[in-house]
């Protein structure tokens, strides 16, 4: 009787772990069912929800005087785009490294933080047509004349955004033995203050930004010189692989702003001419 009661309650245990276990997978599917048709939900209603990493001025950024809405070239770009095919936009703030991440969970439907289009980036998700040409340049201490060129950065440390091709040309340049170290930090304003701090020696990060950055501290910082490149550094918006329609949408409207003057009004409103 013993015996039997050991073996009831096992077979009780063992059906109860099934069922629960049919339940729990159950609700997995509901929540993976969620995150993947969230952006499909979004663009049936008309709304884009879009992803940037608002600490790349003049690209995106945080209006100073509110603290919370998020402005730049990017921002009114796909703001045009969007209203020219027909939707309206849903802004997320997030880490840059995360973009990717939240377009194949599908938690956003667009990324647009001055992204480079690179291999590798390219095999993760669809980017559209291009719509900016950029590159790479290094910032140093106002009082600093010890770096005038790419090839002063020898024995240095210098600093960039994670994440950006900024950190990827810092990299490059520890691998082949140029600089004695790099540091990767959050965002412009935490490498300048590394470099305002004596942390670092330069900053490399993509013109504009750095340019802005200048721009606004005259008396810190200065530039040193570009970084020239093998091909032309150019950004894009990029959706999840496969995304194609959506994708199209985006390069349509891309291409109205153009050719509307609204893309030519936005150059000059963040970058001071037309290009």
């Amino acid at each position: 009787m013993k015996r039997f009661s050991k073996v009831v309650v096992a077979g009780v245990l063992a059906a109860s772990m099934v069922l629960f276990a049919g339940c729990s997978g159950g609700n997995n599917n509901a929540d993976g069912d969620k995150d993947v048709n969230a952006n499909a939900e979004s663009q049936e209603s008309n709304v884009l929800k879009v992803g940037t990493n608002a600490e790349f001025a003049p690209f995106e950024y945080v209006n100073e005087e509110d603290g919370t809405t998020i402005e730049g070239f990017d921002i009114d770009l796909i703001n045009a785009i969007a209203a020219d095919q027909g939707m309206t936009v849903e802004m997320e703030n997030m880490e840059f490294d995360g973009l990717i991440m939240a377009l194949e969970n599908g938690s956003i439907d667009v990324a647009i933080a001055g992204m480079s289009v690179d291999p590798k980036r390219a095999k993760q998700v669809d980017f559209t047509e291009t719509y900016y040409d950029a590159g790479l340049n290094i910032a140093v201490a106002i009082d600093d004349d010890s770096i005038a060129s790419e090839e002063d950065l020898a024995g240095k440390v210098v600093t960039a955004q994670q994440g950006t091709t900024g950190a990827n040309k810092a990299m490059e340049l520890q691998e082949a033995g140029v600089v004695a170290d790099v540091k990767l930090l959050a965002n412009i304003n935490v490498c300048m203050m590394a470099l305002a701090n004596g942390e670092v020696d330069a900053v490399i990060m993509d013109i504009p930004v750095n340019n802005r950055y200048v721009a606004a501290h005259p008396d810190e910082v200065k530039i040193a010189a570009d970084i020239v490149a093998e091909e032309q550094e150019q950004y894009a918006i990029a959706v999840a692989k496969g995304n194609t329609e959506l994708l199209e949408k985006l390069d349509a409207g891309l291409a109205n702003v153009k050719e509307d003057g609204t893309y030519d009004a936005l150059i000059d409103k963040y970058f001071g001419a037309a290009e």
